[in-house]
């Protein structure tokens, strides 16, 4: 990594009020606020109570849910081999020398340094702060799809993977009971639209579950089960080299799913799904993986953001214009300059992954240390180490350094991979069990009976909230 040539000067706390219920110490200690408790959040805070000095700052993190979730598990999670809250980890346990504030970030005053945070219960408090690290994530990037809102489940959270899992179960049990041939037809029809690494490996696990499920009643055939990976662009998973994504599109054609390029949905309607290609049939299961955007609270709070809403930041992960305030992770435009060849005038930026989240952590935490003892900040660079993705039980795909991996390999490499980047070795623990019980044939098929919703509501509810 390289350094920064401007120098900070001393570092000052600013005069604010005390966090509710502390004793404040004489002078109080610089506080870092931290929005967001996903990737960067609980990296960053991990990091920084093992190298801050006693009493040399006070780290406090705001987030909507007690917990994060390990979102590269969700699909595993909807497709039954994974206990849903072994992908959860709680942060107030985890993070003990760290203020965990339960709360919705809605505003930030930058010339008086105040975050402004609503509680559960709805009242909202001032929250004052030295250094603010802006890391709320994302929301599902919806477009102008007649029905989207109301039909379609997203998968960004670990309520959209049990809805998920719940939808697949309940359709099948009402296809099983129904004499309905049309309503049928419906219930055993799913859509996965977006042929990204999410959407892929949604559809892989959705339909490892549905046809597990389906061979439990006698009155259905596998045959009947209809599966459709909608994608607008040419390929699915461009991020992978052509030969790849040749071999994934083949694995998954070759599996009963049709992969429809260069398509879009047009309408959905009250279930009935209309392509840009011309083909109409109904689906009572729809799942929105097509993007994802900024969350709304970084656009509404007057900074520079790009056409996908994250924050624009310099490579030292300061935004743009505005002292005191960072950010980084899925809401945050930085520069990938390992990217960028040496003739570039501007570097591309780094992708929405939790790899680039992970390390823009550990450099945030640097520099925001160098930012209280008057260092030299260093720059992001981090060469993309690859990405893996799982395409059903011992089926995968994987780029590691150029390297190109498939099948089982490529599968166990995504386990061994996303298991080491867990948090706590509890979580850890928990999930090799889960894994072991699937493998013996004890795939989780409890419905949770979820109140349905539609992607629009999910949304709009976690609009302001950080993922």
């Amino acid at each position: 990594m390289t350094s920064n040539p401007t120098r900070h000067r001393t570092f000052r706390p600013a005069p604010r009020r005390p966090f509710p219920g502390e004793r404040r110490p004489s002078p109080p200690a610089p506080r870092i606020v931290v929005v967001g408790g996903g990737f960067v959040g609980l990296t960053l805070a991990r990091r920084l109570e093992r190298r801050l000095r006693r009493g040399e700052a006070e780290v406090v993190l705001v987030d909507a849910s007690p917990s994060m979730t390990y979102q590269p598990f969700l699909a595993e999670v909807a497709g039954g081999r994974i206990e849903a809250r072994h992908v959860a980890v709680p942060l107030r346990t985890t993070l003990r020398g760290t203020r965990v504030l339960t709360g919705r970030a809605t505003a930030v005053n930058h010339d008086q340094r105040r975050l402004h945070v609503t509680l559960p219960d709805g009242t909202t408090m001032g929250l004052d702060y030295d250094e603010l690290v802006l890391a709320p994530g994302s929301v599902s990037r919806t477009q102008a799809v007649p029905g989207l809102a109301g039909h379609a489940i997203g998968f960004t959270t670990l309520a959209d993977a049990l809805r998920l899992r719940d939808a697949v179960l309940t359709r099948l049990a009402l296809a099983a009971d129904t004499e309905d041939v049309e309503r049928r037809r419906a219930a055993l029809a799913f859509v996965v639209v977006g042929g990204g690494y999410t959407g892929v490996e949604a559809m892989a696990e959705l339909q490892d579950l549905a046809r597990s499920t389906a061979r439990r009643y006698p009155g259905l055939d596998t045959g009947e089960l209809r599966f459709e990976l909608v994608e607008t662009d040419a390929e699915i998973m461009p991020e992978l080299p052509s030969r790849l994504g040749a071999y994934t599109r083949a694995r998954l054609a070759g599996s009963g799913i049709t992969v429809r390029l260069k398509t879009q949905v047009t309408s959905m309607v009250d279930g009935l799904v209309e392509l840009s290609d011309g083909e109409r049939f109904r689906a009572d299961t729809v799942v929105w993986a097509a993007g994802v955007r900024g969350n709304p609270l970084l656009a509404r709070i007057g900074l520079p953001v790009d056409p996908r809403g994250r924050l624009r930041t310099r490579p030292t992960l300061q935004v743009d214009g505005v002292a005191h305030l960072w950010a980084a992770g899925d809401g945050a435009a930085v520069p990938d300059l390992a990217a960028a060849g040496p003739a570039d005038v501007s570097a591309p930026m780094c992708g929405a992954t939790a790899q680039h989240a992970v390390r823009q952590a550990k450099v945030l935490a640097r520099n925001l240390l160098a930012t209280l003892r008057g260092r030299d900040l260093v720059e992001y660079r981090h060469r993309d180490a690859g990405s893996v993705a799982g395409l059903g039980l011992h089926r995968g795909v994987a780029r590691i350094y150029g390297v190109p991996l498939r099948g089982l390999p490529a599968w166990l490499l995504h386990r061994v991979y996303h298991l080491a980047m867990m948090p706590t070795w509890g979580r850890k623990e928990r999930i090799v069990l889960d894994w072991t019980a699937a493998l013996l044939g004890r795939r989780d098929l409890t419905a949770a009976d979820l109140v349905p919703g539609g992607l629009a509501a999910r949304t709009d509810a976690r609009a302001e909230v950080p993922a």
